[in-house]
């Protein structure tokens, strides 16, 4: 077997001439090499996309509870009551023991806006959405030391 492989000789024009099929091997190899590298750029600029965007949401450092709001809401000629639990999400670490929170300024600021609510916008997804925009806009103009990030509903019922 040794001798039939030595039997065919090899010219140094047939080793520098690549046929038709390695050429097509070649070129396949190519496609694919082209194609994963626009796969790659395409996938990373799919991340850095989404990366700053991770980045812009708020950070949330810690957590403040609030006792349970119940008010009257603005709907004349209804009797309808709201019941809502609200913990706010802050931009900063928990407070020492000897700092004093604003929590009546806080719940000023929430009480003059849910109580400007109606029933009819708080059925809706949308509408608790926009309450919930709404007391976190108040709560950082008029507590920005706070630094609130994010309003948590812990509980929303509305009796007619």
């Amino acid at each position: 077997m040794f001798r039939l492989l030595l039997s065919q000789r090899v010219t140094a024009k047939q080793i520098s001439e690549p046929t038709s099929r390695s050429k097509a091997g070649i070129w396949f190899f190519l496609l694919l090499l082209a194609g994963a590298t626009v796969a790659g750029v395409w996938y990373a600029n799919g991340r850095r996309v989404e990366a700053p965007a991770a980045e812009a949401a708020p950070s949330v450092k810690s957590t403040l509870h609030l006792e349970t709001f119940v008010l009257n809401l603005a709907d004349p000629g209804q009797r309808s009551y709201l019941r809502a639990g609200i913990d706010l999400g802050l931009g900063r670490e928990k407070a020492g023991p000897n700092e004093v929170l604003p929590i009546a300024q806080v719940r000023d600021a929430i009480l003059g806006v849910l109580g400007q609510a109606r029933v009819d916008d708080l059925l809706t997804v949308g509408g608790k959405a926009k309450l919930k925009a709404e007391v976190l806009s108040t709560l950082q103009q008029r507590v920005p030391q706070l630094m609130v990030r994010e309003v948590y509903f812990t509980e929303f019922l509305i009796q007619r």
